[in-house]
């Protein structure tokens, strides 16, 4: 049996997504295994990581730079914004390269099971940000399970009076599915596929 450190440290992966108890302690072993080449640099990325990534305060993009690499980006077409839930979706379509306006990070999505409602989420800074009058298309990018279609059709409510196209991804998306799940493919098809919501 491991001793407390080694516990620690299985007990801390094991509350990562994908990872239980024994996947954990099959990760911290090979660690272990692996000390010079992988457990110590990976243990000093992710102290860096803790130091020096913050969300960007324009979007909710992580980087290392107060305003990220994409709200930076002189190339980005500025009148199109990508709503998504969390970073990860943000990531997605990124890879799939299909895309190149800016986004807004909401931060999850309205569940009355779990207590989230429009406060705990970025949808007044949404609403802040499109009446600077700059976005002229808002692309609704939330997932396709019953929280994501919720949040959109918040979203699209509280847009109503405001002078923005609001759509939506295409159907290439599954019901159900999670864009960070998801084929460059995909994404790419069902952004280029989007309709008006």
């Amino acid at each position: 049996m491991a001793d407390g450190e080694l516990e620690r440290l299985i007990a801390l992966l094991a509350r990562l997504p994908g990872l239980g108890p024994r996947s954990a302690r099959r990760a911290v072993l090979h660690l272990i295994k692996k000390r010079e080449t992988l457990l110590l640099p990976l243990a000093a990325a992710m102290e860096d990581v803790a130091e020096k990534v913050k969300t960007c305060r324009i979007c909710g993009n992580l980087d290392t730079a107060e305003i990220c690499s994409i709200c930076r980006d002189p190339r980005r077409e500025r009148s199109l914004l990508c709503v998504v839930e969390e970073v990860a979706d943000l990531w997605a379509l990124e890879r799939a390269g299909a895309f190149r306006g800016v986004y807004h990070v909401l931060g999850g999505v309205l569940s009355a099971l779990d207590g989230v409602g429009p406060d705990d989420l970025g949808i007044d800074a949404l609403i802040e940000r499109i009446g600077s009058g700059e976005i002229s298309e808002v692309i609704l990018a939330t997932n396709a399970t019953v929280d994501g279609q919720t949040t959109a059709h918040y979203i699209t409510d509280r847009l109503s009076s405001m002078d923005v196209k609001v759509s939506r991804l295409a159907h290439g998306v599954p019901v159900g599915g999670e864009l960070d799940y998801l084929d460059d493919g995909t994404l790419a098809a069902a952004l280029k596929a989007r309709r008006p919501f």
